[in-house]
């Protein structure tokens, strides 16, 4: 199997290693914008890169792997599907939800595949908390607290370019309360704080969130998010039901001190980055990929999954906007058909 990588940043380097070492990818082509980031990563993992994106389409391969900037997704995802190749993209599809339509009704009509990038679907704290909602060992849900807090911001520069903080950052904690729950969200109120450093007033962004979920059994549902968390990267998720409750990544690395006597210590190596702590994640979604190319295994996130969560976002940044709740049903792109 050939595989197209395009984009060698952060996140398509790490993807790169892993399909290189794959036992059933035969060789990859990577490509970038920054072509002198390309060839590096190429001699280094001993395979070849190319000048440009055309030649990743030009030069045949089986399959694409897009690690671009976003802005470019939704494009490549076109192209991918009208060439007949299926691809595995990071999220998300689009900054927005026409663009996402598009590429998906791309996708829908050339009968490809559309992997996205929610690599927490992969993870085994929220695998095992899927597992312990679905076999009744919580008994009735009835509320679940979800949080992602990063150590640091990112480069001012990037922030513009993101979306916010709820499509970029807590879209991952709807995608997570969807696939754990195995429930949709019917309403959501949403408020953010831009208190902090004047760089996320000056991107029209916030620097922290809250959103509450209504999901459609009744559910109550949390998520926060902050880009300002010093103590270290934290990502959690607790599902409370009427007879137990599970926590996800609370572990030696959790970065948050009990202040109770007998409590336990603080993490002596807490997690600092998103990559560090979903590295295993990361590796076995591009694994799972290779394995639907092959036709070894149904997609585990779709384009239309990953547009469900995207407009849990949207509802959330209308909500932040106007100060009110805002009913899923609102945001285009639920039930209604793509394709006219």
């Amino acid at each position: 199997m050939r595989i197209g990588v395009i984009g060698t940043g952060r996140i398509g380097t790490i993807h790169a290693n892993t399909l290189s070492r794959h036992r059933d990818v035969g060789s990859l082509i990577l490509t970038d914008a920054d072509p002198a980031r390309a060839q590096e990563l190429a001699q280094r993992l001993g395979e070849t890169a190319a000048p440009g994106m055309d030649e990743i389409f030009r030069w045949g391969v089986d399959a694409v792997v897009i690690t671009t900037a976003t802005s470019a997704h939704a494009e490549l995802i076109g192209r991918a599907a009208r060439s007949g190749l299926p691809v595995f993209c990071e999220k998300p599809i689009a900054l927005d939800l026409p663009g996402s339509l598009h590429a998906i009704a791309e996708v829908e009509a050339a009968g490809t595949i559309l992997q996205m990038g929610f690599q927490r679907r992969f993870d085994a704290g929220y695998t095992g908390a899927r597992e312990a909602v679905r076999s009744g060992r919580l008994g009735r849900l009835h509320t679940v607290r979800a949080l992602t807090s990063d150590q640091a911001p990112p480069p001012a520069a990037y922030l513009p370019l993101s979306g916010g903080l709820f499509r970029d950052t807590l879209i991952h904690d709807f995608d997570m309360v969807r696939w754990v729950t195995g429930h949709e969200v019917v309403d959501v109120y949403a408020a953010g704080s831009d208190a902090g450093p004047p760089v996320f007033r000056e991107a029209g962004d916030v620097d922290t969130a809250a959103v509450l979920l209504t999901l459609d059994d009744g559910t109550l549902a949390t998520a926060t998010a902050t880009r300002l968390n010093g103590a270290g990267y934290d990502v959690r998720m607790e599902l409370a039901g009427e007879l137990d409750q599970v926590v996800v990544g609370l572990d030696d690395r959790t970065p948050i001190a009990s202040t109770e006597p007998t409590g336990p210590p603080a993490a002596s190596k807490p997690w600092t980055t998103f990559l560090e702590r979903f590295g295993p994640a990361y590796e076995a979604e591009l694994c799972a990929f290779v394995e639907v190319v092959r036709g070894e295994r149904a997609n585990p996130c779709n384009g239309r999954e990953a547009l469900q969560a995207l407009r849990i976002a949207e509802a959330c940044e209308l909500s932040r906007q106007e100060h009110r709740p805002v009913r899923l049903a609102e945001i285009p792109g639920g039930a209604e058909p793509v394709l006219r």
